[in-house]
């Protein structure tokens, strides 16, 4: 009976991959930020934020450049000094555990020349106590085929998947992940939501900031949208996009309006020569905009998504 139990035991620890954690509602968050602040000359760049992640989920963190979105993760990843707050994880404040569990994907890492992708990993594995099963993480991140090859030689796509390897090789049980799609080719984007959503199947709870609306509506649980150095609004995706627009959005151009929007009961918008009507009655609002406008080929329907309410929450200005 003793072998039984011990070889049951054997195949279910083989069975398991490395990013496998178990998720109980009553397990304290993955991480927590508790008031965070953080003050530069004549700059609050974080203004009291306060979120918590649970385990096993993908938060965003999302807003314009200057927000403080940055900062606020790097005060997280203990990168940068907070002002005042605090930073849990697991249920106690980040310490040792912390810097020995998370792993971290910058936007951009300075990767040693002349060397191959299979020597990258091998000197970055070398560097930590908690290690994964590098085989494992070659394959979770599709570089079996590139492992001879140099550094120098890699894609921008192969290239970021190589920093999410760099970043799980301590088999993490919190990932950040810092633009990690910025720069690529629409196929090699969707390849990489791929990795992401196979990662946290697994268990890992995944941090991601990004400038990308499609990608944090995508992969994201729960987002945080931070503007001027606060967090303006926080939920589910679906959850916000429902409350704030109440129906669906009919597009058209300013050029083809003729008559009075004002007589319309429904939110309108105008943005770069586009009017957008918000409406949960599509046909009546068709009906009374048919004797408004001079062109009914260029109106376009279409579902409200993270974008407009970005634009809506943090405005449509270029921020430097």
């Amino acid at each position: 009976m003793r072998h039984i139990q011990v070889a049951a035991v054997r195949r279910i620890r083989y069975s398991c991959t490395l990013f496998q954690l178990s998720a109980h509602p009553l397990m304290p968050p993955a991480l927590e930020a508790r008031n965070l602040v953080k003050h530069y000359p004549g700059v609050v760049a974080v203004d009291d934020v306060s979120f918590a992640v649970p385990q096993g989920s993908c938060f965003g963190l999302l807003g314009p450049n200057g927000a403080g979105k940055t900062t606020t993760v790097e005060i997280i990843e203990g990168v940068t000094p907070a002002t005042a707050g605090e930073v849990w994880y697991m249920g106690e404040p980040a310490g040792e555990r912390f810097r020995q569990e998370v792993g971290i994907q910058f936007q951009a890492t300075a990767l040693q020349d002349h060397i191959t992708v299979r020597e990258t990993l091998e000197m970055f594995h070398r560097l930590y106590d908690r290690r994964a099963d590098l085989a494992e993480v070659i394959k979770a991140c599709s570089l079996q085929d590139l492992l001879n090859r140099d550094n120098r030689k890699l894609s921008g796509g192969q290239r970021q998947r190589l920093f999410l390897a760099v970043a799980l090789v301590n088999q993490p049980r919190l990932v950040f992940m810092d633009e990690p799609t910025t720069g690529l080719d629409p196929q090699a984007r969707r390849n990489f939501w791929d990795l992401v959503k196979t990662i946290k199947s697994r268990g890992t709870t995944v941090i991601l900031t990004t400038h990308y609306m499609d990608e944090a509506q995508v992969l994201c649980d729960e987002i945080a949208i931070m503007d001027h150095g606060k967090i303006v609004t926080q939920g589910t995706p679906d959850a916000l996009l429902q409350e704030r627009y109440p129906g669906i959005i009919i597009e058209l151009p300013l050029a083809d309006i003729v008559g009075d929007l004002d007589s319309l009961e429904h939110r309108v918008i105008e943005d770069l020569g586009i009017v957008e009507v918000i409406s949960a009655d599509v046909s009546g609002t068709l009906e009374r905009l048919q004797p408004l406008i001079s062109d009914f080929n260029n109106i376009k329907i279409r579902q409200p998504n993270l974008e407009d309410l970005f634009l809506d929450l943090t405005g449509h200005t270029l921020r430097a």
